[in-house]
């Protein structure tokens, strides 16, 4: 487990290991396995209108004041006194916005348990943002798209996060990786220890992740629902899974992450009522639908014949194991999108040796 303590930057935890990583090679340029693909697919990291102008009307003291009262509200819910639990992150943060949660790494009015907390989210959303376009990258031979991927999550950060010196040595070293790609693709660019892809993927290959253990989600989301059921009946209501209840509570759990939702619909431990598992259930195949569906959206708006297939690869590769085990995405998902590129991919250089001139042409020839 990487361990922040004093985390001002979304690359702390990274940059921390970056002796490490230098002594293992790992900055050096890789060939990539396979042959160079299009890009057109990486993940964007983006945010809505509303979500930009919600963070430009507060100021950084309202901000701090929203993390501390959403992180008293978490524990609460959690039942916990501290975010952490033998040195890994134990609470599920992602409710927080990303200037909150630097607001609460950066802020030394926030115990360090909750700061490295903040620090080990951080590094989860960075994470979290890489591993899809990680894995388009293995698949297509390019990295130019992991490396698009990631220059937009670090410009989707708050403005206090983009002022810092952490903040500004990521960019650059991103900025010199898509320099240097631009004449070598296939090879994992040298940018230095700043670099956050490169960091990444040395932590990666290592097993190295700052997700919250599931077991952890599962407690937490038992008490969560228990305190829900609670103030349900305070109220005179019974508690209930029905959306369209006109006598009781409904209870909602859409809003959980999807860990947390995985966590419910495994139930390693018992905890769950198979009512609570069904609605776990439910809530998961809403979210996993939306991602399939805005895949095939993001490549219909394509002129990349293999961008759906890419786009699939990127969004199974984002889910750890056991959400993809809990929202029904077997292996055979991935292969198949993975020979659906293959074989896309090998028409395209068949169709270019016929006199094809590329990507708009073969979309042209097939309607598109």
């Amino acid at each position: 487990m990487v361990a922040v303590t004093t985390a001002n930057s979304v690359y702390a935890a990274y940059q921390s290991h970056g002796a490490g990583y230098a002594a293992a090679g790992g900055s050096k340029a890789a060939a990539a396995t396979t042959t160079a693909g299009s890009d057109a697919a990486a993940t964007a990291i983006t945010l809505s209108e509303a979500a930009m102008a919600a963070l430009a009307e507060r100021d950084f003291t309202t901000v701090l004041a929203d993390a501390r009262t959403k992180l008293a509200g978490l524990l609460a819910d959690a039942d916990r006194l501290t975010p952490l639990q033998d040195g890994q992150l134990a609470l599920d943060l992602s409710s927080l916005d990303q200037r909150e949660l630097y607001a609460m790494a950066s802020d030394a009015g926030f115990s360090a348990d909750e700061q490295e907390a903040a620090g080990l989210e951080m590094q989860r959303r960075l994470e979290a943002a890489l591993a899809g376009p990680a894995a388009v990258a293995r698949v297509t031979g390019s990295y130019v798209g992991l490396y698009k991927a990631a220059a937009a999550y670090l410009d989707s950060l708050g403005a206090e996060e983009r002022a810092t010196a952490d903040w500004q040595a990521g960019r650059d070293a991103l900025t010199e990786g898509l320099r240097q790609l631009q004449s070598r693709p296939g090879n994992l660019p040298d940018a230095g220890g700043s670099d956050p892809v490169a960091l990444y993927l040395a932590l990666s290959d290592a097993g190295e992740t700052a997700a919250p253990a599931m077991t952890d989600l599962a407690a937490n989301a038992r008490t969560t629902l228990d305190r829900l059921y609670a103030a349900a009946r305070a109220n005179g209501k019974a508690p209930s899974f029905n959306r369209n209840t006109t006598i009781g509570t409904y209870i909602d759990v859409s809003g959980f992450s999807s860990r947390a939702l995985s966590a419910m619909v495994l139930d390693t431990e018992g905890r769950f009522t198979g009512e609570e598992v069904h609605a776990a259930r439910t809530a998961l195949q809403a979210k996993s639908g939306a991602t399939l569906l805005a895949s095939f959206q993001n490549a219909a708006r394509s002129s990349d014949p293999t961008a759906f297939s890419q786009n699939v690869i990127a969004a199974f590769s984002s889910l750890s194991p056991e959400e993809r085990q809990a929202a029904g995405w077997s292996d055979q998902l991935y292969q198949a999108a993975l020979q659906n590129y293959a074989s896309t991919s090998k028409l395209m250089g068949m169709f270019s040796q016929a006199g094809g001139t590329g990507n708009a042409s073969l979309a042209t020839l097939l309607g598109g």
